[in-house]
């Protein structure tokens, strides 16, 4: 009965909102303003679902072809996560400054649905059915404000989704065909398929879209500022974890791929090495936020890569993987919501500001933070895994300077936000202190999670001084080299450069996407300019040539000869006497 309440409590929202188009105006923007103050109330059902279900599978077998759901160690903690992140943007709604946040909250609400339908199906089609759904309401968030750049954006978002969604469609054909209609069995199935490279290789195109992978990233950078604040934290905090989910579920772990795996670190590597420097050139917050996403789920995708290179460390990895992706997914959450409290929230600037550090500090991986647990988890698992490209370095070596990257940009983050003017206005206290705890929480949350996994999931000593170190110097170092950028800068020389002070147009949000549309506009004036040409020079050959005999003409004068009854006449007399020669000559013969 739970689940029931959980999906339709929030949809039944969503229907009241679509029905106040049939009432007295009065009436409906009492409704809307009423669904819109009181959004977050959609995803309680769903919190109370994570607190009191039962692990075992729920199936509807009347519904499709048998709906079944389930709370298991990945679906049960991303659940969690998503109700938190979606119950705080719904309620940063109505003060966020965007038009019809009636719609803005009907659309979030529509994503928490699929999006926790993704997390918790226990079946293939539901999965589908749930991410697709997931993925198409997305662009209703792009595009919520209706400006060039949002369309721009959400135009991007759609090509991005549409590739993406057909790739995962077509994986799970393949999988459904080799057997793997339960998420249980999924793995196995594609494990056992003779189609198992290129089921894999769907698999990191497909949901590699939805991760943020490079080079499918570029729709991120363009739909966060494009995208009210709100709908830009469930979007990075929340919706990306789905491409995450989709490979844990279907790749085949235990099996050794080494050559996938292998790729798979590659690209992880590589955005989250990259999403730095190209970060680092913007001047948005949001966008910032975004690059750091990339970079962020780069370590994620690194982990799923060693577990499919490695069997005997998947498990592992695999439980490092969902609690990494708790703690990212509330501590960016609590960054992007924290641009709307710093821009017109009541709260002055410090406690908005240590609320906000507080969070940047989890991102990196500094101690007493969550990020402290989940990084820590997160080289454990990997172990002794090298990465061959490197030369045989291990990738637990490696992946700290990931946190280097990060704190690099949240150093520009935190630039561009303290420059930012602000326009305070009262708030809600309930609200303001949800938000403020989200920032402080989850470090008993994601530490609790990674004790309840034990010895699957590694902890460090809270103040251990080895672990301290191991885990502080890239945010020392990152400081470092932060001040040093900050110094030189402010140098004379450097006044006019744009790489010291950058304004998001050396390297444009989006990055390769902006390249891509620069050539292709390039090829079609190409195209214009030659498909010009050679009209000009038809129409001269046209003009040197006599006028053709035209059939057409020719016929529609032996119709009008025909059309004249004395023509036509003679010719009816003539097929006559034809037909009585026939007839006298061969009338014997019968």
């Amino acid at each position: 009965m739970m689940w029931w309440i959980a999906a339709g409590w929030p949809l039944l929202l969503v229907a009241s909102l679509m029905a106040s188009g049939v009432v007295p105006r009065s009436t409906a923007e009492r409704l809307r303003d009423r669904v819109s103050r009181f959004g977050w109330l959609a995803v309680v059902p769903a919190g109370i679902l994570c607190v009191t279900a039962d692990p075992e599978t729920v199936t509807v077998p009347w519904m499709l072809l048998g709906t079944s759901v389930a709370l298991d160690d990945i679906a049960r903690p991303l659940l969690a996560m998503a109700v938190v992140l979606y119950g705080l943007a719904l309620s940063f709604i109505p003060r966020s400054g965007t038009e019809r946040p009636a719609l803005l909250s009907g659309l979030v609400m529509v994503c928490f649905v699929a999006n926790a339908g993704v997390f918790a199906a226990a079946d293939l089609i539901t999965f589908y059915l749930c991410f697709t759904a997931m993925s198409f309401a997305g662009y209703g968030l792009v595009v919520h404000s209706g400006s060039g750049s949002a369309r721009r954006a959400g135009r991007i978002y759609l090509v991005m989704t549409v590739l993406g969604e057909g790739a995962v469609l077509s994986a799970m054909v393949l999988v459904a065909r080799a057997g793997g209609m339960r998420l249980s069995e999924s793995a196995a199935a594609v494990a056992a398929s003779p189609d198992r490279d290129l089921i894999i290789g769907l698999l990191l195109v497909g949901f590699g879209v939805k991760a943020g992978t490079v080079p499918l990233h570029v729709w991120l950078p363009l739909a966060h500022p494009a995208a009210p604040t709100p709908a830009s934290a469930v979007l990075s905090g929340a919706m990306i974890k789905a491409g995450l989910v989709g490979w844990l579920r279907f790749l085949p772990f235990g099996e050794s791929e080494v050559g996938w795996g292998t790729a798979f670190v590659a690209l992880a590597l590589l955005g989250g090495f990259l999403a730095v420097p190209v970060g680092l050139l913007q001047d948005d917050p949001k966008v910032i936020l975004a690059y750091s996403s990339i970079s962020q789920m780069g370590f994620l995708a690194a982990l799923v890569g060693v577990a499919l290179a490695m069997p005997e460390v998947a498990p592992a990895c695999a439980i490092a993987a969902v609690i990494y992706a708790v703690h990212h997914g509330l501590a960016k959450g609590v960054l992007f919501l924290g641009v709307q409290m710093w821009d017109v929230e009541r709260w002055r600037r410090w406690p908005v500001a240590v609320l906000m550090a507080l969070a940047g500090l989890s991102v990196i991986g500094a101690p007493l933070t969550s990020g402290y647990v989940a990084k820590y988890g997160a080289k454990e698992a990997v172990g002794a895994a090298t990465f061959p490209a490197s030369g045989g370095i291990a990738l637990a070596e490696v992946l700290p300077w990931v946190g280097l990257g990060s704190t690099l940009l949240l150093a520009r983050f935190a630039v561009v936000m303290w420059r930012r003017d602000r326009a305070p206005s009262p708030t809600p206290v309930t609200r303001d202190t949800a938000w403020a705890s989200a920032a402080v929480v989850p470090v008993a949350a994601v530490g609790w999670l990674a004790a309840s996994h034990e010895p699957l999931s590694s902890r460090p000593g809270w103040f251990d001084p080895g672990t301290w170190w191991a885990q502080g110097w890239p945010l020392l170092a990152g400081l470092a080299l932060a001040v040093a950028a900050a110094l030189t800068a402010r140098r004379p020389r450097w006044n006019d450069s744009r790489i010291a002070h950058p304004h998001g147009d050396v390297v444009p949000p989006g990055d390769v996407v902006t390249l891509e549309e620069r050539l292709v506009r390039s090829a079609g004036k190409g195209l214009r300019a030659i498909v010009h040409r050679l009209e000009r020079l038809a129409a001269g050959v046209r003009s040197r040539l006599a006028p053709p005999v035209s059939l057409v003409a020719a016929v529609g004068r032996a119709q009008r000869s025909l059309g004249a009854w004395e023509v036509s006449g003679a010719v009816l007399l003539i097929l006559i006497a034809v037909a009585i020669g026939w007839a006298a000559v061969n009338g014997g013969a019968t």
